[in-house]
């Protein structure tokens, strides 16, 4: 059981790093400041929907991450 829960972890963490690592910055800088009025013009929604997607799977991952963390402790 340990050894299930184990692999189970290490897979959600990665997984983890990866959809934290594809998603887009909220703080873009100086060229967020510059491009900004342009993209809240005419709007972004593919990428915004994206977005979205990315940030639901990493909450589920990131709930699942600590449940599998603490009943390997538990263990």
């Amino acid at each position: 059981m340990h050894t299930v829960i184990m692999t189970l972890l290490i897979i959600v963490s990665l997984a983890l790093v990866v959809l934290v690592l594809l998603q887009s910055s909220k703080s873009a800088g100086l060229s967020g400041a510059i491009s900004g009025g342009a993209e809240q013009l005419f709007g972004k929604q593919k990428a915004r929907g994206m977005d979205l997607i990315l940030h639901r799977i990493t909450v589920v991952l990131s709930i699942l991450f600590f449940v599998l963390a603490l009943a390997i402790a538990k263990i």
